[in-house]
């Protein structure tokens, strides 16, 4: 059975290509890759990363969000105004809302702070991610 992986990132799309190219390692056939840029540039960076097709802004994350059996990215991506103004109202309402499963990343912007939380190497935390997809995969 085909499941779909939805990345979102904003920016420059470092965050979601890393997560893209993990997402390849799994070697699972079985995975279509959607990469949602919150712009052009983040969605070109996760499409040469591997993503199998994406769009950009707004209305493509709004409409597309729902396509995803999972959702991952930054935290930032369910938070108005993140990603340094780059998630919408609109967007973390959509992605909230898909029914798809969330894996956020907990990863700290200027505006909010998570406590209660280990402080890891980003490298650590993208493992994790990709142990919690394959678990879930299964």
């Amino acid at each position: 059975m085909k499941r779909t992986v939805v990345i979102i990132d904003g920016m420059g799309g470092g965050i979601g290509a890393q997560l893209i190219s993990k997402i390849r390692e799994l070697n699972n056939e079985e995975l279509e890759l959607i990469a949602l840029g919150t712009n052009a540039v983040a969605t070109e960076r996760m499409i040469k990363a591997g993503a199998h097709r994406g769009a950009s802004g707004e209305n493509a994350v709004k409409v597309s969000v729902s396509l995803g059996d999972f959702i991952l990215g930054p935290i930032g991506i369910v938070i108005s105004n993140s990603l340094m103004g780059e998630i919408s109202p609109v967007m973390a309402d959509a992605i909230l809302a898909a029914p798809g499963e969330k894996i956020l990343l907990p990863l700290q912007q200027d505006h909010f702070r998570l406590v209660g939380m280990e402080s890891l190497p980003f490298t650590k935390i993208i493992d994790k991610a990709m142990d919690l997809l394959k678990e879930r995969l299964t």
